[in-house]
């Protein structure tokens, strides 16, 4: 499941590109030699997936402490519902929900600080709009952490991160190297493409998650780690201590 970090992230990289493309494509000149322009896009980039691994840190301890609960099977149907309903809970909703946590102010900071580092000429800017684009509002980075959360760890949950920042890097670093390699109407095609690739995400993590006894797809699962851990434990013989 891990690998569907990268393919979810390559498939939808089309979104990316409607969404910040217009940052990625507005990004400054730093210096006079090529090799530093090239430099800068890289930067840009892999700032956003240092902010996406960092997120998919944050979403694997949610999802390990609940699956040291016992609740391995269930972290994932959560995963697969929470896809579902960033899919169609309706904008408005959304940023009504944005408003009662506070993540509009924080947002509102998010987007002083890129204005701020768009007007800085260094290499050192390129990668802090990086950082902050990663930051955005983004419904298809949600859709990315939701699945993060049924990682089997925290370390996990970042590579899954990783690679879905991955897959999403080739486009939109040739974006940012011309926004005209792309024409609209093959981004509007890949944007109604997807809700669909995100249904079928949720629906694999539901069905991972019914251990239905598919394997690999939807193994039986019998008995936790800690069950296991337990049973180990307890039928360890008593060894009487010699007089």
């Amino acid at each position: 499941m891990i690998w569907a970090g990268f393919i979810f992230g390559l498939v939808g990289s089309f979104h990316c590109v409607g969404m910040c493309g217009p940052i990625a494509m507005a990004l400054p000149f730093v210096g006079s030699s090529g090799w530093r322009y090239y430099a800068g896009r890289l930067l840009y980039n892999s700032g956003r997936i240092v902010t996406y691994v960092s997120m998919g840190a944050l979403a694997g301890a949610f999802g390990e402490s609940l699956q040291l609960a016992g609740l391995q099977q269930t972290v994932s149907i959560i995963s697969g519902v929470l896809i579902l309903l960033l899919l169609v809970l309706p904008a408005t909703l959304k940023g009504k929900y944005a408003s009662m946590l506070g993540t509009d102010k924080l947002m509102a900071w998010v987007r002083q600080k890129l204005g701020y580092y768009f007007q800085r000429n260094s290499l050192g800017s390129l990668f802090m709009v990086g950082l902050l684009n990663g930051l955005l509002p983004c419904g298809f980075v949600y859709i990315a952490l939701a699945g993060a959360i049924s990682a089997p760890s925290v370390g996990g949950a970042m590579l899954y991160m990783a690679l879905f920042g991955l897959g999403t890097f080739p486009l939109m670093f040739l974006v940012s190297l011309s926004g005209r390699l792309i024409s609209l109407k093959m981004r509007s095609l890949f944007n109604r493409a997807v809700p669909y690739i995100g249904i079928m995400l949720a629906i694999l993590f539901i069905v991972r998650g019914m251990g239905m006894g598919i394997p690999y797809l939807s193994p039986k699962v019998t008995q936790t780690a800690q069950h296991k851990k337990e049973i180990s434990c307890c039928s360890k013989p008593n060894v009487a201590k010699a007089d």
